[in-house]
């Protein structure tokens, strides 16, 4: 593990005690409650964790790497960033789909930019969100407002990745 990794997970780690013992002193119910509830929430995510990672391994596996690293590799250019953005919008599900597909495309040869678009996508531009939860929700000319104003974000985001350098 990195340095950072191991960073960001005493960080988390001291997140988790300082609320735990905020509970704690409004009260032990609360204390109870609190840690209940996370560990039911842990039993219900771990399996979906470990479906998505290895399911990222089967996708990886079965993705033609050649096709992948020429619609999405390094030299692939605006052309894979809007193969990759559209993948990003037509993707439905949750996180364990969408990042377990961004990986496997990592692992078939699939440039950084263009992972960063697609997982973009899939987080702002997702047509699936659209159709079933905000179009119900929230009047049309919001939605398609937000909607034209994300559509940039996902080349931005593959740019501000390439000025980054390799991860």
């Amino acid at each position: 593990m990195s340095v950072m990794t191991i960073a960001v997970i005493v960080f988390l780690w001291a997140i988790v005690a300082v609320l735990g013992f905020v509970a704690l002193m409004r009260s032990r119910v609360l204390f109870k409650a609190g840690v209940k509830g996370g560990l039911m929430d842990f039993v219900r995510l771990l399996p979906r964790l470990a479906i998505g990672v290895l399911g990222s391994g089967y996708i990886a596996a079965i993705m033609p790497q050649q096709l992948i690293a020429a619609w999405l590799g390094p030299g692939s250019g605006v052309a894979g960033t809007a193969i990759a953005t559209l993948a990003g919008a037509l993707t439905p599900g949750g996180p364990m789909i969408g990042f377990a597909i961004g990986v496997a495309a990592l692992k078939s040869g699939a440039a950084a930019p263009q992972v960063v678009a697609y997982s973009t996508a899939w987080a702002l531009v997702s047509v699936q969100r659209l159709i079933l939860w905000e179009l119900p929700m929230m009047p049309g000319r919001v939605v398609w407002v937000k909607t034209v104003a994300s559509l940039p974000l996902p080349f931005l985001a593959a740019w501000i990745s390439m000025l980054a350098g390799r991860p």
